[in-house]
């Protein structure tokens, strides 16, 4: 069984940039504080990490 991963937007997507955006919609991530789960993949992290600044991490 993979192991899960919560991501949550705690920051606003105005003012950054367009490929930081398009990321946060392929997460799903729409609203502040709109959480997700996700299988630790390395393509999912490596999604997390262009929008660090914004998210928070729960493993």
């Amino acid at each position: 069984m993979a192991k899960k991963i919560k991501v949550k937007l705690i920051k606003s997507k105005y003012g950054i940039l367009q490929d930081q955006r398009n990321t946060l919609t392929a997460l799903g991530l729409r609203r502040i504080n709109a959480e997700r789960e996700f299988d630790d993949t390395p393509v999912v992290r490596g999604m997390i990490f262009k929008v660090k600044h914004l998210v928070q991490v729960t493993e």
